[in-house]
């Protein structure tokens, strides 16, 4: 099956978003170095633009490698920023959320993302999600940043070893998925027409939901890392769809966790708002994009970054 080459546009924006990525994963580590306390307190508003542009950087990538944003922002600026891991879990389920929003409706123009794929998965994940998140407020801050370091490290071998099908062939769909209308067609611009597809295993599908939602509610993630892959390669949905998927089962579960983590106060504006607002800008570029390259493109980049911050989540949670 021939792919589209990467355009020119895009090679220099993910060129651009790797080299600020980079940046921003040392420069907050320089500055603690440098002078903690002082830096943290004289300039506090430097925290607050870092957290914009990086959560930019994060709208990108995450749309174009199908994983929630909270599952890359939630390690790094836990790592990587002075703040308590409840207030960057919360505020990682509103960047997760507000980038699924804000990509969400390009992609279901286009045919990609697909309602009655979503809504039933991202209705027992939205279900855990919320058990989750009490589950996680309720453990020390220290033991959920090891189990984060822990959850994060199996993440990034996941994505590096896995691998995806852009078009899996699916020969007859399960009894569930009948019943429940889940197929459809959308026009694929890298070869030029229509693909149809329909969708098997169904059943197991939702019990893996049901596991997602559960650990995205417990840590802040956004759960694209195994939506994607559960999407792909065990329903057989094409990659693209599962990507833009993905998204709408995000927005869903992310919102019903938020609530629990707005309820027990671990929300703070100062962190949710530059991150909501760099992920939603740069999650609409990612959208753009999406349609126009191969999403593999950026997959290593990704696992880099998951595998940095998951280390660093480690170090933390042993105390070093």
């Amino acid at each position: 099956m021939p792919v589209t080459p990467p355009s020119k546009a895009f090679r220099a924006v993910a060129s651009a978003a790797a080299g600020i990525a980079v940046l921003f994963l040392l420069l907050p580590g320089t500055l603690l170095a440098a002078e903690p306390q002082s830096a943290i307190e004289a300039a506090w508003w430097v925290w607050v633009l870092l957290l914009f542009v990086f959560s930019f950087v994060l709208g990108i990538f995450a749309v174009l490698a199908g994983v929630g944003g909270g599952v890359l922002f939630v390690p790094i600026v836990s790592s990587f920023f002075p703040f308590h891991l409840d207030f960057v879990r919360g505020a990682g389920l509103m960047v997760a959320l507000s980038g699924a929003i804000s990509a969400g409706a390009p992609l279901m123009r286009k045919g990609l993302a697909d309602l009655k794929l979503g809504l039933p998965m991202a209705l027992v994940g939205s279900l855990s999600s919320i058990a989750g998140a009490m589950a996680g407020l309720a453990l020390p801050a220290q033991t959920v940043q090891l189990l984060l370091g822990i959850v994060i490290v199996v993440i990034a071998t996941i994505m590096f070893l896995s691998g995806k099908s852009g078009y899996p062939e699916v020969k007859v769909p399960d009894a569930l998925s009948k019943a429940l209308h889940i197929s459809g067609i959308y026009y694929e611009e890298s070869i030029k027409k229509d693909v149809s597809w329909q969708v098997h295993r169904t059943p197991l599908s939702l019990i893996f939901f049901l596991m997602i939602g559960f650990i995205g509610g417990m840590f802040g993630l956004g759960a694209g890392f195994a939506n994607v892959p559960v999407f792909n390669l065990l329903m057989g949905v094409p990659l693209k769809v599962s990507v833009a998927t993905s998204g709408l089962v995000l927005s869903i579960n992310g919102a019903a966790a938020a609530w629990v983590y707005m309820f027990k106060g671990a929300m703070l504006p100062l962190i949710a708002v530059p991150s909501i607002a760099g992920m939603m800008l740069g999650s609409k570029i990612g959208a753009k994009l999406l349609t126009r390259v191969n999403t593999s493109s950026v997959r290593i980049i990704v696992v880099s970054m998951l595998a940095v911050a998951g280390i660093r989540s480690l170090f933390k949670g042993f105390g070093i």
